[in-house]
Order: C-alpha cells, then structure tokens, then sequence
C-alpha cells in the first residue's frame, strides 16, 4: 500500500503531526503509520555551497580571486545535519511512497527549506502544501482536508532561492573584499549594512547636535494652571529677553476667558497584532530583543499552540477566521481574561474593517490566540507576558472606543493667548483591559488637568507666573523597538527626497519581518553595535566600517527595492534570472570599489594580551551577554570570555551577576553601581555539591528561586524606595 510522506521543518512540529495523523511508529528520525511517514528537517539540512567548494583558489581570502560569480549556484549537504539529511533522503526515495506533502513553516523561509532537501535528493515524487497558521489539532485536521498543489508555491520558491542567492553574492564578495584590503574581520551585507548605516547615522546627529535653550510661561490663576502660547499655538520661547519681558506684562493681570472648546473624542484600539508591532512593544516593556521575543512566540505557536502563526506582517485577519472567533474566545475564558471574553460571547461578534480585511492579508493573517486552552501555569514568566500582550490586543479590537470629553480653555490677558486642557473620561471602553491609561504626548508641553466649571466672558486674574528653562534635546538613540520601526520604515527616520521616500514607503523597508531579528543579532555578534541599557550605540568598528562600505550598500533605498523585487517574483510578476544577473553586476561593482579606495582601518580596542594561537594581540569586544577578548586574525578565531552575564542572581540587589575570570580565579560579581556582592565561583559552585558532584537539579532550582524573587523585588512598589538603603548585616 502507498504512503504519503510529510516533511516537516522541526522534529517537535513532526511529532504534532504525526500524532494527529495516527502514526505511532517512532524510528528515530520518521514516525510511520498505516497512510502517513512523517520525517523533519532540523531548519536548512541543505544550503548554498562555500565558495572553496567551487574552486580550490578561494580556499585562501585573496583580493585577487574577487569576484567570485559560480554560473550555477550548488547546493550542499550542511555537516552538522549531515545525519538527519540521510534519513529523510531514505524516506523520500522508498518505493512505498507516492507523494510528498511540505509541511515546514508556512513562508518563503520555510518553503527554501523543504524545496533544496528536494533538490538535493534527487526526488521527483507528485507534491502538496500543507499551509496552516497555527498548530492545533483543528488547524491541522482542517489544512490535510485542503492540501494546495505544489506547484502553486513554485513562485516563493523561486523568490526564497533569489533572497539567498543574493546574500551569497553580495555578503560573501563585499565581506571578502573588505577583510582582504583592511586585514581586519569586517563583514558586510544587502540589509546589515543599511541597517548598521542608520545607527551611526543617528549617533552622527547625536554627536553634532547643539542644544538651544528655551523657556515656557506657566501662570496661575484661582483653580487651575495656564500655558502661554504664540499665534501658531507654541508654547516655547527661544529669546530670554522676550520671555521675561511677557511674564512681568501677565503678571497680576486680568484678562477674559474667550473660548471654551469641549470635544468628545473616540479613541479606537490600536490594529492586531503581526510580529514587528509585538517585538516593538515587548522591547519597550520590557527591553526584550526582537529575537528573543520571536523564540518565545515560536514557543507558544508550536509547543504550547495557543497563539497562531509568528512571522506574519499582517495586522488584520480574513472574513473567514470571524467564524472562529466565538471558539477562540471561550478558550481564552479564565483568569483576568474571563469577564471581558464572556461579555463578547454574549453579544454578536462584528468582524468590521478596522481587524477584518482580506485585502490586507497576504500569507498569514495577524497573531490571535487559537481555540485551544491554554494552561497558564505552564508558561514562564516571559511566555506569560507575551501572551497576555495577544490576548489583550485580540480582545481590544472587538471593544468599544476609549471616550472622553477633551475641553480647552482659551484666555487672553494683555492680548497675550495663555491656553488649559482637561480631559474628563466618558468611558474607558477597550482600555479597560489595561492597567494605566497612557496618556498621549504633547507636542506643546502643556499638561492636562481637572478644570473648574466656567464660562466664556468669565474674568480671569494671573496670580503669579513661573518661568520654565528648558534645552532642546538631540534625536534619541535607537532602541530595538525604535530599530524595528526604522527598518520597516527608513524614510521616517533618515533625510531622503520625497520621491525615495515615497518608494521607501512602498516596498516595505530593510528586510522582512521574519529576517529584521536575526540581522539586529548578526550586528551584535560581528561587534559593530553595543548596548548601554536599552539604547543601541555603534562601536568604534561599526563607525569605521561605514566609512569603508561602498555607498550604494549603506542606502536603503536600494535594498528596499530589492526586497520589493523579490516580492514581486513571489507573485510571478517579475523574472528570477534577471534578478540574479543584475545582483551578480552589482558584485562586480562593490569588489571594484572596495579595491579603489585609500581608506584605512585602526584597531582602537587592543588589548595587552597576545592571542595563544598566533600571538597576534587580541581585542576587547562588548557581546550581547558580557565582554570578551578575540583574535583580530580572522583565520584564527580564537575568543575567551572576560566576563559572562549569568542567569545567577545577586542575593542583595537582585541584578543578574557577571562571571568574571576562568578557571580557579573565575568569580560571581555584581555590576550594580551601589553593590559590592562578591563570590568565588568554586565557593558558589559548593552549595550545590552531592557527594562531590554539582547537582544540576539544585542549581536549576535555585536559578528559578533567584529570578522568582527577583521578579517580586522589581514588581514592588516599594523597591525603588528601598534601592539606595544598605541594611547592616
């Protein structure tokens, strides 16, 4: 009897599906039963080949050998998989099996994955598309009932082969060309280096920005405050002079109320969720970064299966995904969720324009949760406070708007304008679903407060008037949150002409979303970028590294049109090989240019310590987890840790502690400014000796009872005010 063989990206997606369609036979790397074989890659099991692999010349980085353009690109089995390639390979080609079903991830990535396993073996079996945006059992279930043809997802294939094509390409030329001409590790690439451009851009404007003082007129009056303001409704003053001269004019003056403007405004809650808007606000939340907050997204998606899909771009869901609504809701009944989801279910759920829009929709639709139960118990911290940020934002959509009566009192005084806001809360609708309501910056600085009952024509005396100083601020440094928006939209955050900002805005920015995570981590891990709390700074490498990258890779421009392309070849609307062709001339471009220029690169993070390889001295670089020292001779790689940021808490403050040192000398230190806690790493290890051994379950528990503890200590509202205080012991 014939079999059908379902491929799946991961081993614990394989297992899924191999429980919903009834095999029961694990062997190991497949899981068989009486219709279904289901095997699983482990991510790529099969990628582009090295360039030593097409020529024995390019084993050595030499200028000489640039560029290097293979007429056909070859695809390679990746050693570290090697194994599991094998097995699945065994599994396609059986004579039992008729058919293939590709069940990796629903997207361009996914669909890269399956296709070069089946490339590389060789198979030539009829193929079906599993396309599911989450992985319950329903989902499942319903997605074997509607397998789509192969060959309708023959295009994104093609666009995912291009995407790495030209990384290849691009990154490996440029890269090689930059580390042969500086003798330094430099790397550069189609979306890395715009991306690393916009930072060093803005710390540019940091660096250059002069502050310019200002002041800002408060006067009081019985009952409440007034701001004055000039004819276009400004509330700063650039001349000192000027703003005295006013309030000595409104000071023990009288004056008119003239206007009263009451308004009642509707706010509506922000769209659903896709993956950038979550990454941004658990980064300002909580200073996740984005690749973090995708891992515990991927978690809940394929372990736990309580939200849909991750790496979607769509903010809306389909007309069809309204049906589900009412089951989604009754699985998010419980706990704090359970009284708004109830009150839903008692009413008829609406799928209007502001969530439901099928034209906005393109492979998946927004993240929401799924109709499967959750076990909040189940979910760590992090899980928890993602998943509640889903469930919030699915909820908000189908409440009523936050209303409220927005009054602006007008008053002119020595015909000088001097303006109050008040808002008065009619009701909170979707905002009830949060905590604090925040309230909505104000360009004029002036704050709202409870007003008194008034009326136009009312006399009006200023008691007294404060003169504020303040400085005009340069533009902040990018956080991840803020990096995020930059990539998705550059020309709201760098000066370009209208016209590439108008092509900016439609091709979608610096990569995609499912790539924006791993390029902010690549920058990290090649030490071109560091962190200073939440703000990203470019290191001394990042800084000298754009001024060695050819110009036309730093623009955005260019590569938003290139991700725009690759868009278009998805949809069959632009050719694949004319593509290639115009990225391989664009090679040959950026390898000439590298070889022109006269620049220079300096190493200014030295350190004393010569590399035990080579003897080469080696560099200090700030990672994402700590400091460490590397050889600046590419081809030796060596690095060693300076210090590591543990997960072990400090017992006194609660901050995570640093490793500093190997071996013997290795200890546990806390780089809290107000903390002097130290430990020997041997004596931190000893708490967890049995009979000589470290028990790994003590030491686990104990890490979780740290993290505990440190959670409550920054929860409490007390804690601020006891930060400062040292307790005698």
């Amino acid at each position: 009897m014939s079999k059908t063989l379902v491929l799946a990206e991961k081993p614990s997606v394989g297992r899924d599906l191999a429980k919903v369609l009834k095999c029961n036979q694990n062997k190991g790397s497949y899981i068989e039963g009486s219709k279904y074989i289901v095997t699983w890659a482990m991510g790529h099991l099969v990628g582009l080949m090295d360039p030593e692999g097409y020529d024995n010349k390019y084993k050595e980085w030499k200028m000489e050998t640039l560029p290097m353009l293979p007429k056909h690109m070859k695809l390679t089995v990746l050693k570290k998989t090697g194994r599991q390639y094998n097995e699945v390979k065994k599994q396609l080609l059986r004579n039992d099996v008729s058919d293939i079903v590709i069940a990796t991830d629903a997207g361009r990535e996914g669909e890269l994955v399956a296709r070069w396993i089946l490339e590389k073996s060789g198979v030539k079996k009829p193929l079906k598309r599993l396309w599911i945006s989450s992985q319950t059992e329903k989902a499942i279930l319903d997605g074997f009932r509607n397998l789509k043809p192969g060959a309708a997802y023959k295009n994104l294939y093609k666009a995912a082969v291009c995407r790495a094509e030209a990384d290849w390409l691009v990154g490996l030329n440029v890269t090689r060309a930059l580390t042969c001409k500086y003798n330094a590790q430099l790397s550069a690439g189609r979306v890395q280096s715009p991306t690393l451009s916009m930072i060093v851009l803005r710390e540019d404007e940091i660096r250059n920005f002069k502050p310019k003082t200002y002041y800002t007129l408060e006067g009081k009056t019985r009952g409440f405050n007034l701001a004055w303001v000039n004819k276009d409704n400004n509330s700063r003053i650039f001349d000192e002079e000027f703003a005295n001269k006013v309030a000595s004019k409104l000071k023990n003056s009288e004056g008119k109320i003239v206007n009263i403007n009451e308004a009642n405004k509707k706010k509506f809650s922000p769209a659903l969720y896709d993956l950038t808007e979550l990454q941004r606000d658990a980064n300002k939340i909580w200073g996740y970064s984005a690749k973090q907050t995708l891992n515990i997204m991927q978690r809940l998606y394929e372990n736990y299966k309580i939200l849909t899909y991750p790496r979607t771009d769509s903010r809306y869901i389909t007309t069809d995904i309204v049906a589900t609504i009412p089951d989604r809701l009754k699985a998010i009944s419980i706990g704090e969720y359970r009284i708004v989801a109830e009150e839903l279910l008692k009413g008829k759920i609406i799928g209007n324009k502001s969530f439901v829009d099928n034209s906005k929709v393109s492979d998946h639709h927004a993240i929401i949760p799924t109709e499967q139960k959750p076990n909040l118990a189940l979910l760590s911290s992090e899980e928890r406070k993602i998943y509640d940020l889903v469930v919030k934002r699915f909820l908000s959509v189908m409440l009523p708007p936050f209303e409220y009566i927005q009054t602006t009192i007008e008053v002119e005084v020595q015909g000088e304008k001097l303006v109050a806001k008040g808002k008065v809360i009619k009701a909170k609708g979707w905002k009830k679903l949060y905590d604090r309501l925040e309230e909505d910056s104000d360009e004029e600085e002036i704050k709202e407060q409870v007003l008194p009952t008034v009326s136009i024509g009312d006399n009006i005396r200023v008691e007294s008037v404060n003169i504020k100083k303040g400085e005009t601020k340069p533009p902040a440094r990018f956080t991840e949150a803020t990096l995020l928006s930059a990539m998705e939209s550059p020309h709201k955050y760098i000066n370009v002409s209208k016209e590439a900002a108008k092509t900016l805005g439609e091709t979608g920015g610096l990569g995609t979303v499912a790539t924006r995570a791993d390029i902010i981590e690549k920058l990290f891990n090649s030490f071109v970028i560091e962190k200073k709390g939440k703000e990203i700074i470019p290191t001394s490498k990042g800084k000298q590294l754009m001024e060695l990258v050819p110009k036309d890779l730093k623009s955005p421009l260019l590569t938003a049109k290139w991700e725009s392309q690759l868009d278009e070849i998805s949809k069959g609307k632009r050719d694949d090989h004319s593509f290639i062709k115009e990225m391989k001339n664009y090679s040959v471009a950026l390898v000439e240019d590298v070889k022109g220029t006269n620049n220079k690169f300096v190493h200014d993070n030295k350190t004393g310590k010569k590399c035990p390889n080579c003897g080469k001295y080696l560099l200090e670089v700030k990672g994402k987890n700590g400091v460490m020292n590397v050889c600046q001779d590419r081809e030796c790689g060596y690095r060693e840790s300076v210090a590591r940021v543990t997960n072990a808490r400090c017992p006194e403050c609660k901050k995570k502690l640093e490793l500093r040192g190997n071996g013997e000398g290795a200890i546990y230190v806390c780089p809290g400014s107000n903390c002097n806690f130290r430990e020997k790493a041997s004596q931190f290890k000893k708490r967890f000796e049995k009979n000589g051994k470290i028990d790994k379950r003590e030491v686990n528990n104990y890490m979780k009872k740290m993290k505990k503890e440190a959670e409550e200590f920054n929860d409490n509202p007390f804690a601020a005010l006891l930060g400062d205080i040292k307790f005698d012991k």
